[in-house]
């Protein structure tokens, strides 16, 4: 049976390496690549082809959460699997309404990452059991998803991109050079964002980008 062809993203180099060592140590796949921030692992999804795409949530330029949503929009057949320390509703339930394959808890053991993959692999979703919890209270109505959740599904891929950038204090100049855009196209976004969520002054930025798990700082 062929083996899957695995793609890593966190920011953290060790947990990449330990990643890489324990997948390829038990022959559990083929690690492909590595990337360092969302947008690498964008690029390097498109690059590499890989089979699933193992995901951290916090990271640099564009977080999990975003990049997962690129990668499912631009090649659905690629799987997305979630390793993030962040179990709060407002991820979760961003991450399941995008699509994902599987959300597990950096806190489990490797077993369970092989059991992710394993799903995967077949097609199915799989969760960590902390995070079926999180399901089962919303469906018994204890836990409703933020109101950030809800407000960033309706702004643009663009638009979530430059919160966070704006969010980690990058100036226009930065922000148009991450992105290819000019600054006045920058400024623009910047303006419809300011109508859209009702904000005055540029620290709020960082509030909206926290309240909506953007970021986590």
């Amino acid at each position: 049976m062929k083996m899957l062809r695995v793609l890593l993203a966190d920011d953290h180099t060790i947990v990449r390496q330990g990643l890489r060592a324990l997948i390829e140590g038990h022959r559990v796949a083929q690690v492909v690549g590595e990337a360092g921030d969302g947008r690498e692992a964008v690029l390097l999804a498109e690059e590499l082809e890989p089979d699933v795409v193992i995901m951290d949530i916090a990271m640099p330029e564009l977080y999990g959460i975003e990049a997962a949503r690129q990668i499912k929009e631009r090649f659905p057949e690629v799987k997305v699997i979630i390793l993030s320390m962040h179990l709060e509703d407002v991820y979760v339930y961003q991450a399941l309404r995008l699509g994902v394959d599987g959300y597990i808890s950096k806190g489990c053991t490797f077993a369970e990452l092989q059991l992710a993959l394993e799903a995967v692999k077949r097609g199915k979703i799989y969760l960590s059991p902390s995070v079926s919890q999180i399901l089962v209270r919303e469906l018994l109505d204890m836990g409703p998803p933020s109101q950030g959740s809800r407000i960033v599904e309706k702004l643009t891929p663009r638009e979530r991109e430059i919160i966070q950038l704006l969010a980690e204090g990058k100036g226009r100049t930065e922000i148009a050079r991450i992105l290819a855009i000019s600054p006045k196209t920058v400024d623009r976004h910047r303006e419809n964002l300011r109508a859209k969520l009702g904000i005055k002054r540029e620290e709020e930025f960082l509030h909206f980008a926290r309240l909506a798990g953007i970021v986590d700082f």
